[in-house]
């Protein structure tokens, strides 16, 4: 379980980062100060190392943009899995065309 003085850490970095400010400790434990929330020393220190390096705005608005997007098989170059997407397409049409098999070749139906 996540404790307060780690997310009142993170909100602090989230406002810094909101104002285009650089996250250090000191600016966290100013933002904490201010905001009232006492926590240990040592946590506005540890979450401006962890965020030191990090576009944490970039972090935030493409936290979503990979989620479901599946790896080419074999390292295929997206250009060329671009070009095979139709041929792909054909493929999906001659199988839905295809006629579907029924319930009754099982001996059972819905309400029997």
């Amino acid at each position: 379980m996540v404790s307060k003085a780690e997310l009142a850490c993170v909100y602090s970095a989230l406002i810094l980062v909101d104002d285009d400010v650089a996250v250090t400790g000191k600016k966290i434990s100013t933002i904490l100060k201010a905001a009232a929330v006492d926590v240990e020393p040592y946590w506005p220190g540890l979450f401006a190392k962890a965020l030191e390096g990090i576009n944490v705005r970039d972090l935030i608005t493409n936290i979503g943009s990979r989620v479901g997007a599946a790896p080419t098989a074999g390292g295929v170059p997206a250009a060329a899995a671009a070009a095979g997407a139709p041929a792909e397409e054909k493929k999906e049409d001659k199988k839905e065309e295809e006629p579907e098999e029924s319930d009754d070749d099982m001996g059972f139906g819905l309400f029997d």
